[in-house]
C-alpha cells in the first residue's frame, strides 16, 4: 500500500510554532515530530511505500525523513515551486501512483487504522473516500428561526453535531486522471465535481481519537494530552518498528 503525506503547507495559523518548522516537524510531548508518529503508524498498519508532497522548509523534511528507511520505508519526494491546494500536488506523479492510495495531511494525530481504511475504499468501489468524524459544536446563544419577521422556532443554547473530514482520504488513481498537471485544485473541489457528477464519494465513520493540529490551542491540547495517548497512538509494536 502506498501513502501520499501532504507536508507542504506554510501552516500559517500554527504561528509562532511554524517559523522554523515545518508543521509535521513540530514535536509532540518533547519526544516524536509529528509525521514521525504518521510514518510509524503506516509502517505498522501495512504501508511500505510514501510519497511525501513538500514545499515551505521542504529542505528540513527532507534532511529528518531521508531515505525512509528508518522506519522501513521507501520514501520519494514530490516539491511544489507553487501552492497546488490539497488535490494538486497528485496530478505531477499520478503515473506513478498504485490504482488505490492514500492521501492525508501531515499534521494529524489520529488512531485510525489505516490499513482498515485503505481495504474498506478498495471494497467499496467509490471514487473517492474520505476518513469522517463526528464533531460537536456549542452556540453560546439563543438561535431563532424566523419566518417573515416572526420568530417560529426557538432553541436555546444548542450543540449542532456535523460529520467532518479528518484530513485523511483514499482515492483511485482513474478519479484524477482527467484532471491537467500543474494547475492548483483543493479536496473541496473534487469533492464538488463526484457530487456534481453523481458519482458520490463514501464515508468511513471513525469514533476513534482524532485532533488536526491547526491551531496553537490544538497543538497545545496534544502536548498536554499526549502522555495519556501515547499508548494509543504509539503502542508497543510501533516503537518496535524502528528499532526503540
Amino acid at each position: 500500500m502506498h501513502a501520499v503525506i501532504l507536508a507542504g503547507g506554510k501552516g500559517v495559523r500554527l504561528r509562532p510554532y511554524t517559523t522554523a518548522f515545518p508543521k509535521p516537524l513540530v514535536p509532540i510531548g518533547n519526544e516524536y515530530a509529528i509525521l514521525d508518529i504518521v510514518l510509524r503508524q503506516l509502517r505498522l498498519h501495512g504501508f511500505r511505500s510514501i510519497t511525501l508532497a513538500i514545499g515551505h522548509l521542504g529542505s528540513l523534511i527532507r534532511a529528518f525523513v531521508g531515505d525512509g528507511s528508518k522506519w522501513g520505508l521507501e520514501v520519494t519526494y514530490c516539491e511544489e515551486d507553487t501552492p497546488l491546494g490539497t488535490i494538486g500536488p497528485l496530478f505531477g506523479f499520478l503515473e506513478y501512483l498504485p490504482e488505490h492510495f492514500l492521501v492525508m495531511n501531515g499534521d494529524v494525530l489520529t488512531d485510525l487504522n489505516y490499513g482498515d481504511f485503505m481495504r474498506a475504499h478498495t471494497r467499496s468501489g467509490a471514487p473517492l473516500s474520505v476518513a469522517t468524524y463526528r464533531r460537536d459544536v456549542k452556540i453560546d446563544f439563543g438561535v431563532l428561526e424566523t419566518s417573515g419577521q416572526r420568530i417560529v422556532s426557538f432553541t436555546e443554547k444548542p450543540t449542532l453535531s456535523y460529520s467532518v473530514s479528518m484530513g485523511i482520504y483514499a482515492l483511485s488513481r482513474k478519479t484524477l486522471e482527467p484532471y491537467p498537471i500543474g494547475q492548483p485544485f483543493g479536496f473541496d473541489q473534487l469533492v464538488l465535481d463526484l457530487l456534481s457528477q453523481q458519482t458520490l464519494p463514501a464515508a468511513y465513520e471513525f469514533n476513534g481519537y482524532w485532533l488536526d493540529i491547526g491551531r496553537p490551542d490544538d497543538y497545545d491540547e496534544a502536548n498536554r494530552v499526549f502522555d495519556q495517548l501515547k499508548p494509543r497512538l504509539l503502542p508497543d509494536q510501533l516503537l518496535q518498528v524502528v528499532g526503540d
